[in-house]
């Protein structure tokens, strides 16, 4: 039986769920309904109007048409109002049956069985309610009867929309459970496939409906050959950085020989330019399998060093912010991030300013310079790696263009974001937002 109902798929549980909370909606209502209706009628009181129902019935019957109107009138009591009509009753939606008083009657009087007794509970308003009904007569008219002392209070009114309202909340509370136990393998399947280039994620349990299971199992399949893809190509990655950094090391050292100055200046140069692509393409391209963790680091101190390092090397720069600001981050991987914001600025600008700030929610890192700036219609596409913009960057720099890629993918493994804009009337700002912990980056 169990697997049966794995089988039935996410939609049919759902739909299993809805028919379940409809049919218990629907049997506790009715029996509120029924318990609302039934009175606590003695057997006495239920003999009396049986007993009244056949005197008035006979006497009734034995006078012509044009009398039993005088006859039912001299009928009715202190306790019940007799009418006699030849017009055969109206199905009332608002007056329940009482099943339970009529099966009394009939048991007291069972000659009324032919005569199509009807019992039904009428409100008074007020809260008050009546027995009414009717039976019919051998010549097809019709006598009706009302007990004329209201009986037990109904609860017609709020209390009985408060009861309505207590089992539906209820029931959509229990519905809602339902459904959230089977959407949870859902959810963590999300939560992997965010943690999926960040973090080495473990394989999602799989469980829930067929259809979940069979999603589950496809994204922990994937996440293998992803995982498995990255590691072969990081392995080949640093076999290839290794074999090139090796006639590179050669080939500087046999430069050393090289006795005219420009042409030995001119190796050199090369050289370092091949060496930092190198690096950087091993950067951008190994990153996502990077095994760093984060640990706290003082994101105050690392942006006033990397303005000290600018400063020593011959640049303007300066640092405005906070002394100490405590921030879990993978180090390398954001000082790499930093450093290259700080290269890109100086590289293209005279001056360089970063500035910190402490939010609430999130904590803001703006590197800003006062270069040429970038297009506006390539702010975005100029982080996308292996991007090199002619006009606001020259090529003669060093490198393949993936400084800013190498940051936003850094940053982004921090669970950040980056984004650049220009400044008026020059200049371009680098703006690093990240979410403290258990914060919204939205909310800096």
């Amino acid at each position: 039986m169990r697997r049966l109902i794995l089988s039935t798929g996410l939609l049919g549980q759902v739909v299993a769920i809805l028919l379940l909370t409809m049919l218990i909606e629907f049997g506790v209502s009715t029996l509120l309904y029924e318990r609302a209706s039934q009175f606590s009628v003695r057997d006495d009181e239920a003999r009396r109007l049986a007993e009244h129902l056949v005197i008035s019935r006979r006497l009734i019957e034995e006078r012509p048409p044009a009398a039993r109107a005088a006859m039912a009138y001299a009928l009715t009591t202190t306790r019940y109002a007799i009418r006699w009509d030849q017009a055969p009753p109206r199905r009332a939606r608002l007056a329940p049956p009482l099943g339970e008083m009529r099966r009394q009657i009939l048991a007291w009087e069972p000659g009324l069985r032919t005569a199509d007794l009807r019992v039904l509970l009428t409100s008074l308003g007020g809260g008050a309610a009546a027995v009414t009904g009717g039976l019919r007569l051998a010549d097809g008219s019709w006598l009706y009867f009302r007990t004329l002392e209201p009986l037990t209070p109904l609860t017609f009114g709020f209390e009985r929309i408060a009861f309505a309202l207590v089992l539906a909340i209820a029931l959509i509370a229990i519905g809602g459970l339902m459904l959230r136990r089977i959407l949870l393998p859902l959810r963590r399947l999300a939560t992997a496939a965010d943690r999926m280039g960040y973090d080495r994620v473990d394989p999602v349990p799989e469980g829930g409906p067929g259809e979940v299971r069979r999603v589950v199992g496809a994204f922990n399949r994937m996440q293998a050959r992803i995982r498995a893809l990255i590691d072969t190509r990081t392995e080949a990655l640093a076999a290839v950085g290794h074999d090139l950094r090796t006639p590179l090391a050669r080939l500087r050292l046999h430069a050393e020989s090289v006795r005219d100055a420009p042409a030995r200046d001119a190796i050199g140069r090369d050289v370092a330019e091949m060496e930092a692509m190198i690096a950087s393409l091993l950067a951008f391209l190994g990153g996502e399998n990077d095994p760093e963790s984060p640990v706290p680091v003082d994101l105050a101190v690392l942006c006033a060093t990397l303005v000290d390092d600018a400063s020593d090397a011959g640049h303007v720069a300066e640092y405005a912010g906070p002394d100490h600001l405590e921030l879990p981050l993978r180090r390398s991987a954001f000082r790499r991030a930093l450093t290259n914001l700080v290269d890109n600025a100086l590289q293209h600008g005279d001056r360089v300013t970063i500035a910190l700030e402490d939010g609430a929610a999130a904590v803001t890192v703006r590197v800003i310079d006062d270069g040429p700036g970038i297009p506006a219609e390539q702010l975005d596409a100029v982080i996308q790696p292996f991007v090199r913009l002619d006009p606001a960057r020259p090529r003669d720099t060093v490198g393949f263009g993936l400084g800013l890629a190498i940051a936003a993918q850094a940053v982004a493994a921090e669970g950040g974001t980056l984004t650049l804009a220009n400044r008026e009337p020059h200049g371009l700002e680098a703006t690093v937002c990240l979410p403290r912990p258990g914060g919204n980056v939205g909310a800096a």
